[in-house]
């Protein structure tokens, strides 16, 4: 199978993102939004997972075998996050009874 080199300029591109993202990162946590907070932090670190894991782990010019791997491993992922929701908002402390 070929292998694909992508070129300096794309890694310097991606890494110039992931330093915006961090930025980001840092700017959004001094600023104040209440609930949205968690969701805004969880979702430009998903974006900066997704860029490094295509990139410079070369998963995006990878087998279909890999990406099978990797969707699986998000599925087990979304599976043991909603287990552990479902745990969490059951339980009587969460809703104040005591």
């Amino acid at each position: 199978m070929p292998h694909r080199a992508a070129s300096p300029r794309i890694y310097f591109l991606v890494f110039a993102s992931l330093l915006v993202l961090t930025l980001t990162t840092v700017v959004v946590a001094a600023v104040p939004l209440g609930a949205f907070h968690t969701p805004v932090a969880l979702a430009i670190a998903g974006v900066k997972a997704t860029l490094v894991v295509l990139f410079f782990m070369h998963a995006l010019h990878s087998p279909k075998l890999t990406w099978a791997a990797i969707l699986g491993s998000l599925f087990w992922l979304a599976i043991m996050i909603g287990l552990t929701m479902a745990d969490y908002l059951t339980r009587g402390w969460s809703s104040g009874q005591y």
